[in-house]
């Protein structure tokens, strides 16, 4: 058994390790993607692919943008060879024909990133790529092109089937910890302090997704309170001198910040999955559990208020809480879907607009967000597929009938 180890462990490193060199390849970064696309050798475009991330990580941004256009329009497709082949395979359908239309329709580059993909551990360096093209790129029709290979091949290396969830408590090691603290992009984490309240008390979850190979970096996590009855306060539920409530005595699971960790990522869909895992996965530890919401801000809303009726102020939080419902059921942006981002994620889930509080969120970004308003969405585990349909379809925002009166009440106001 040990020299059948050591015979595959050493085919192994035969044939994933990078190859050490004395000799460096100074070409330039834009030569190395050509010749790496190119090489027919795998050894060799194994070294071609370590000296091109090497060259890449020392770029300053300006470098990067030249590297981004140049691999944008010197690897992209020829739509002369797309057409004629195209052609060809509609007079004469057959594996030779689609292989030919196949092999011109997908542009060099996309090779140029699986070929860099090829080197163990390389993963991550190209999320990281990816979120520079999305930060120095944004307006560059060229760009925005190259981001669709690397966002098509990112949905595939991403997809559902090859994500881990853990949960994450406060004997998860240090460095995952920190990368909660520095991710947390809904409701900041001061202090370490302030994590071990979200994390140890027996009515606090928070679980991730991890990929195998990005195994120390967390995609996505999602925070959960355990409470009885539905809250409306993010003040309320994060409080430090709460009294802990026995996980079993719980009847509601509050997702109450969820978070992407990788810009690289951006639009690659996790969030769908992760909530619906938990939920799944605490309803069959829990017996007690029987209702699934969201405390979620409402980003969008004191935009649109200023863009609708720039002189409006509310005399009462009954008012921001009519007018944050009003907002939530008809606001809309593009294609018709809600003109909120968090609306459009939870109603594409399968969520319901179920609750809307006033003076939920008294932190600063919660007043120039939203005016201190707050959402419940709830996610109805039995109705999730029923609702998803029905936004995907007509893009309908499905509410309590609170939540329809009260934006039936901000709608008479106005007339």
């Amino acid at each position: 058994m040990t020299l059948l180890a050591d015979l595959l462990s050493t085919v192994f490193e035969r044939r994933y390790r990078q190859p050490a060199r004395q000799v460096r390849d100074d070409r330039p970064a834009e030569d190395l993607a050509e010749a790496l696309v190119g090489s027919a050798d795998e050894t060799s475009g194994l070294a071609l692919a370590g000296d091109l991330l090497s060259r890449f990580a020392a770029m300053n941004d300006d470098e990067k943008l030249a590297f981004f256009r140049h691999i944008a329009t010197a690897l992209n497709i020829d739509p002369d060879a797309v057409r004629s082949t195209l052609a060809a395979y509609e007079q004469d359908p057959s594996k030779a024909s689609y292989r030919a239309f196949m092999a011109a329709a997908e542009p060099r580059r996309q090779e140029l990133i699986r070929r860099i993909n090829r080197i163990p551990g390389t993963t991550e360096a190209l999320v990281r790529m990816r979120a520079d093209l999305l930060r120095l790129g944004k307006g560059m029709p060229e760009l925005e092109a190259l981001d669709q290979d690397f966002r098509h091949l990112f949905a595939s290396w991403f997809n559902r089937g090859f994500l881990v969830l853990r949960p994450i408590n406060w004997q998860s090691p240090a460095y995952i910890l920190e990368k909660i603290i520095a991710y947390e992009a809904v409701h900041a984490i001061h202090s370490w302090d302030d994590l071990r309240r979200r994390l140890q008390p027996a009515d606090r979850r928070c679980f991730a997704f991890f990929h195998p190979a990005m195994p120390d970096e967390p995609l996505i996590f999602v925070e959960v309170a355990l409470t009885r009855g539905i809250p409306g306060s993010i003040q309320m539920l994060l409080a430090e001198d709460r009294t802990p409530l026995p996980a079993e005595d719980a009847d509601t699971a509050v997702f109450y910040s969820i978070s992407n960790c990788q810009a690289g990522l951006a639009s690659i869909s996790f969030g769908n999955s992760l909530i619906k895992q938990v939920a799944s996965d605490l309803a069959a530890e829990l017996a007690g559990l029987d209702t699934f919401v969201t405390l979620s801000p409402i980003p969008g809303l004191m935009q649109w208020l200023a863009q609708e009726d720039p002189d409006w102020q509310p005399a009462t939080p009954q008012d921001m809480q009519a007018r944050a419902a009003h907002y939530l059921l008809t606001a809309k942006g593009r294609g018709g879907a809600p003109f909120d981002p968090v609306a459009r994620f939870h109603l594409g889930n399968g969520a319901i607009v179920h609750a809307v509080h006033a003076d939920a969120d008294t932190s600063q970004k919660g007043q120039a967000q939203s005016g201190g308003a707050m959402v419940n969405y709830l996610y109805d585990l039995k109705n999730i597929a029923q609702n998803h349909e029905a936004f995907a379809a007509g893009k309908e925002v499905v509410a309590s009938t609170a939540v329809q009166a009260l934006a039936k009440s901000a709608a008479q106001s106005q007339a």
